[in-house]
Formats: C-alpha cells, sequence, structure tokens
C-alpha cells in the first residue's frame, strides 16, 4: 500500500478547519452567552467559561491549534518546496544514496495538490534539469533524473554518448570514480564531465557494460523523436540507471519540480557517522 502523503495533508486540513468553523459559527457564540450569563463577561470568555464549566470542547481545541500548521505545510509542500531522499544510485555522482534534497514546486508552473492540475504556467524543463517526476508506469513512485530531451528533440544513444538531434553531447574524462558507503559498488566506473546546453555535471560510465541496459528497448532501433508534452530523461550513472531507455517518455503533467539543494545527507553505509557533512548545502546541477 502507498501512502499518500499530499491527500492526508488535505483531508487533515479539512478535517481540522472544518470543525474550527463548524463550531465558531454554530456552537462558540452560544458558549459566549452562556459564559456571560454566568457573571464572566464576553472579555473574559476563557478563565470565566473554565469557572463556569463552558469551556471549549476538546476536539475544537486540537482543531484549532493543528489546522494553521497544517495549512502551512500544505501550502509550501505544494506549491513552493518539497523535500525528497535519494534511495537509489542511479544519479551518481551528483546524487548518493542517502541526500535528502529540496525540489524547487513552482518551478514548471504551478499545480494543485492531489488533482496535480496546473492552474499557472511558468517554465518548462530545460536540457540537463534534474527532475523530479512521477513514474510512468506506476504514478505514486517518485523518480529523479536528469532531463536529455525536450519535445522535438531527436535522441540517440551509443558508445556512452548522447546524441541530441545528431550532435552529440561533449564529455570530458576525470578518471576513474572511487565510491563510499552505499555507493562504494561503483568504483572502478570512469567518471567524466558531460555538457548539455551549456549545463556540465559529472556522470559514471562503466565501459564494457551495453549502452542499453537489459530489458532497455526504446532505443533499439538506433534514436527516437521526443512527442509534444514528453521529456526524455536518464540517470547520471548510465549504466544502472531505469529511465527513458528503457520504459520511454515524461508526460508533462507527471513532472512534480527541479530539484535544487541538498539539505541532508544520511547514509547508514558510511564507515563510521552516517552525515556526510561536506554535501549539506550543495547545490544540484
Amino acid at each position: 500500500m502507498n501512502f499518500d502523503f499530499p491527500t492526508l495533508l488535505v483531508l487533515a486540513c479539512l478535517v481540522t478547519g472544518g470543525i474550527w468553523l463548524i463550531d465558531a459559527v454554530f456552537f462558540a457564540p452560544a458558549r459566549k452567552k452562556a459564559a456571560a450569563a454566568a457573571g464572566g463577561g464576553v472579555a473574559d470568555l476563557p478563565e470565566a467559561a473554565q469557572k463556569g464549566g463552558y469551556r471549549e470542547p476538546l476536539i475544537v481545541e486540537y482543531a484549532r491549534s493543528f489546522f494553521p500548521v497544517i495549512l502551512i505545510v500544505l501550502l509550501l509542500r505544494s506549491f513552493l518546496v518539497e523535500p525528497f531522499r535519494i534511495p537509489s544510485g542511479s544519479m551518481m555522482p551528483t546524487l548518493l544514496v542517502g541526500d535528502f534534497i529540496l525540489v524547487n514546486k513552482y518551478a514548471y508552473g504551478i499545480r494543485l495538490p492531489v488533482t496535480n492540475t496546473k492552474i499557472i504556467e511558468i517554465g518548462e524543463p530545460r536540457h540537463g534539469d534534474v527532475v523530479v517526476f512521477r513514474y510512468p508506469a506506476n504514478p505514486s513512485v517518485d523518480y529523479i533524473k536528469r532531463v536529455i530531451g525536450v519535445p522535438g528533440d531527436e535522441i540517440s544513444y551509443h558508445d556512452k554518448t548522447v546524441f541530441i538531434n545528431g550532435k552529440p553531447a561533449p564529455q570530458t574524462p576525470i578518471g576513474v570514480y572511487t565510491g563510499a558507503g552505499s555507493g562504494a559498488r561503483e568504483t572502478g566506473a570512469l567518471e567524466a564531465v558531460e555538457q548539455l546546453d551549456g549545463v556540465e555535471h559529472k556522470i559514471l560510465i562503466h565501459p564494457f557494460a551495453p549502452d542499453l541496459p537489459p530489458g532497455c528497448t526504446v532505443l533499439a532501433a538506433g534514436k527516437v523523436v521526443v512527442p509534444e508534452g514528453h521529456y526524455f530523461v536518464m540517470g547520471d550513472n548510465r549504466d544502472n540507471s531505469n529511465d527513458s531507455r528503457c520504459w520511454g517518455f515524461v508526460p508533462e503533467e507527471n513532472l512534480v519540480g527541479k530539484a535544487f539543494g541538498i539539505w541532508m545527507h544520511w547514509d547508514t553505509g558510511r564507515s563510521g557517522f552516517p552525515i556526510a557533512w561536506d554535501r549539506i548545502g550543495d547545490a544540484v546541477k
């Protein structure tokens, strides 16, 4: 069973706000009159109501206390920033297992919570953006990858090189990668800097692995054209990523937001202390 946190927040907001509103409209005025009749007066309502036995019901107290907090969390998470945790190594070396990232929710438009209906157009993904999206085959699962192709692009991938509209994305070798913690298994991969439309980022390559992971057939014919309203995405860990090469394109309506920063790193696979202090505050690029 998948935990639908946005729906839970909306329901909690409706319940607490509804209880508070109903009480304020229908029951609170009667309590005020009763407290005043008991001799306290409206100005001294809280103390007089308690002395006279007209205390606000506990459920209303809780609703009044929690509603503003839940509403603020809902608004922030739905329209501004949402935190995510990186569970796999598909975006190494850019993002490591255990990174906690922040995602800009309005970079690609303002959407309503739960329904994800876009209500305000703001921007569109560009080559090189690191995006969080709902996995097309199972929208209850969030994925994070890098945008390789935008609508209209012709994409191919061979000899460990991305080709966009027939032009190779330049790569500059760095050397042999040394992983740590849960990413130690990637030690020995080749690390390089790739450029996508001027955006530089690091990638990992296993030179003896096939260009297409087992079961990936989207690029089996050699190249694809990204349809309107869709995006082609890949992981930076090119030979260990389940991405558009395997299952196809990301529909625009599945976009969640653009990753922009790491606020915590916690990896129990690390030797010693699980927090990598040097990653906290790093930009995602």
